[in-house]
């Protein structure tokens, strides 16, 4: 026993320097950098075509046999939308104050233009399966246009620890935990209902998946928008000055923050990015993985509905949190009794709906935090799935069966444990996993651009649905598969 004590020891002295490391002062930096570049380049793609952008997403549910543009929005955005969404921003306030939501909100506008490059690039290199639905991603997009599959493995190795596994156990355990507080259930119960009805959509590929997050998804983000909205119509006369507050606190005015000494723009500005990129996963490669498996005519297309699901995720659905906490008496009680305490973010995030909504509003947040765990779980396998199946070609049948077991493994051991260990090495391997793909996008954001611009062009000429021939945009089209993307025939 003292020998394992004295392993976890030695892994943690190791691993936490290097894991905050990475993300404090690489990642960090290299998101918002990334994303303020990407806006640049675009032309501010993000307010140009903003309109543009909410009709192709909503207008893209027809497919044929394939997965849709919106099915894939829907995965993605079941990935996006998790118990982060609840917590997280809890949190991000409860440290940085409310001006943390105001650089929050910042973050997501410049991770429009990151999510569409990393979208755009993963549909571009998509390679089509025997199942009818396409694959792609970092890993695709890494080996055929850099060239580098080392880098390729070693991201689909990473995404394999975070999404495959540790994320889907604590996922499953704050159901459990949400569940058991608000209904009495015991946690292995909810263990046994989750793995029966995970199995059930994973089980059925990842079409299935796809069309669960498309009745699930939009269900839970308007039921959700609907009950902040509520708050926010009912406390109508409020509303000036919470909005005052999250600006003026964002610039360094206001009361004390938790265990802070006043407000500062550092500590506003930290929490407030960190929870916009840790949110949105703009720049994570993760959503590409998603991206890749919509069936459209051109790659900027589902690029655009991507960078709409940043705006779902953060500026709507984060903001709701925002807006149940700020407006309930709850935060105000708190940071007048218990300043520089740590808190459980899901408990206030619980709080401040019962303080508005009264005994339905526990029953609420334990239903919404159902859904969202629930949804990240499935397009969590979703991600796993495409990239296990790169790393074992050969044997990808194989390695998809073991890989449900596994999920589904994780699933019940989450219910009904903590590990705190394995989600700690999962933060790691997700920093790893975002610098790499990071790294990917910027060397090759010039083709996503060159893509953008056919796209713009054609819509520009009249062409109401632009179309794709790699041969008038790339500079290397025998890159992309020519059954995916059909080099147009002359008209000469």
């Amino acid at each position: 026993m003292e020998f394992i004590n004295t392993l976890h020891d030695a892994v943690y002295a190791v691993m936490t320097p290097v894991s905050d490391f990475v993300w404090t002062y690489i990642l960090l930096y290299l998101l918002l950098g990334a994303g303020l570049l990407f806006t640049v380049l675009t032309r501010f793609m993000q307010f140009r075509l903003f309109g543009h952008m909410a009709r192709v997403t909503f207008n893209s549910r027809g497919s044929g046999s394939g997965v849709s543009g919106f099915q894939a929005f829907a995965t993605s955005l079941a990935a996006r939308v998790g118990t982060g969404n609840l917590a997280g921003v809890a949190i991000a306030l409860w440290v940085g104050g409310p001006g943390a939501i105001f650089w929050m909100w910042m973050t997501a506008l410049v991770g429009f233009a990151t999510s569409f490059i990393e979208s755009t690039l993963a549909q571009t290199y998509k390679k089509r399966n025997e199942d009818g639905v396409f694959r792609g991603g970092p890993a695709y997009y890494i080996e055929r246009a850099l060239g580098q599959r080392w880098m390729s493995v070693l991201f689909a190795i990473f995404l394999l620890i975070a999404y495959g596994l540790a994320f889907n156990g604590a996922q499953s355990n704050t159901i459990a935990q949400g569940l058991s507080q608000a209904f009495s259930i015991p946690n292995w119960m909810t263990g046994v209902a989750l793995v029966i009805i995970t199995g059930l959509v994973i089980y059925g590929g990842l079409k299935s998946v796809a069309r669960t997050a498309e009745k699930i998804v939009p269900i839970m983000a308007i039921g959700y928008f609907l009950v902040a909205l509520y708050v926010l119509v009912v406390n109508i006369s409020e509303v000036p000055a919470m909005l005052e507050l999250i600006v003026k606190s964002a610039f360094g005015y206001g009361p004390a923050v938790g265990g802070a000494v006043g407000y500062t723009i550092k500590i506003a500005m930290e929490n407030g990015i960190k929870r916009g990129l840790f949110s949105n996963e703009a720049g994570m490669g993760s959503a590409p993985n998603a991206a890749a498996q919509a069936d459209v005519k051109h790659p900027a297309a589902q690029g655009l509905v991507q960078s709409f699901g940043v705006f779902i995720d953060t500026l709507v659905i984060c903001s709701c949190t925002a807006v149940v906490i700020l407006l309930s008496g709850v935060y105000e009680r708190l940071m007048s009794t218990s300043p520089g305490q740590d808190i459980v973010g899901i408990q206030l995030t619980q709080d401040a709906m019962v303080d508005h909504l009264g005994s339905f509003g526990e029953i609420f947040i334990a239903i919404a935090i159902f859904l969202f765990a629930f949804t990240s779980i499935i397009a969590n396998f979703s991600y796993s799935q495409i990239n296990i199946e790169y790393l074992f070609k050969r044997h990808a049948k194989l390695a998809v069966s073991v890989l449900r077991v596994a999920v589904l493994a994780m699933v019940m051991i989450g219910s009904v444990a903590q590990l705190q260990f394995v989600w700690d090495f999962a933060d790691l391997a997700m920093g790893l996993m975002a610098t790499t793909n990071l790294v990917a996008i910027l060397l090759l954001c010039p083709i996503a651009l060159r893509v953008l611009k056919d796209y713009e062009r054609q819509r520009k000429d009249g062409v109401r649905e632009p179309t794709f021939d790699p041969k008038g945009v790339l500079k290397r089209p025998e890159q992309v598969d020519a059954d995916v993307w059909p080099a147009r025939e002359s008209t000469v």
